[in-house]
């Protein structure tokens, strides 16, 4: 009976051993950079993030501005003045904060931009990664690239060169 259950035991682990090799690595950040329309997006997307910034820094100016202005004049002001500047100050404060917000945001225009120009890469190279694991039968794919705790893989297991030869 022992041997039976040792028997058993073992046929389950070197099942579970033959379906564990049934696995492939790709470093998806590798593949992203040998496509072009990837970095020429990223490039145009951190051109309009700089131009952006610009944007921002002149509101922010603007504010720093009022606020220096309005120290140097508080004194000499009547209590009802400087409450109205200090409003003013305030009021264009928020509205530059508004107005990063809305280019740099969750749902900020550099994000939009980002979605519309990168997704359909991301599309497109998910997709390729997983026809090539479907043709050659592998059921799953462990991406190196962002994955700090992978500690071992063989070479044999990786195909990104090979998803990159496909994506051409």
């Amino acid at each position: 009976m022992r041997r039976v259950i040792l028997a058993v035991v073992a046929m389950v682990f070197a099942a579970g051993i033959a379906t564990a090799q049934n696995y492939m690595v790709v470093d998806s950040e590798k593949v992203f950079k040998s496509i072009a329309a990837y970095n020429e997006a990223l490039e145009h997307i951190e051109a309009l993030s700089a131009e952006y910034q610009k944007q921002v820094d002149a509101k922010f100016a603007e504010v720093e501005t009022l606020y220096n202005n309005y120290m140097m004049q508080r004194a000499s002001l009547s209590s009802a003045v400087r409450q109205q500047q200090e409003q003013a100050i305030l009021q264009r404060e928020a509205e530059a904060t508004k107005f990063q917000e809305s280019l740099f945001g969750t749902d900020g225009m550099l994000m939009k931009k980002r979605v519309e120009l990168i997704q359909p890469i991301q599309k497109r190279v998910f997709d390729a990664i997983e026809n090539f694991s479907k043709q050659y039968g592998y059921d799953l794919v462990i991406d190196i690239s962002a994955n700090p705790t992978v500690l071992y893989y063989s070479e044999k297991v990786n195909f990104t060169e090979r998803i990159i030869e496909t994506l051409k």
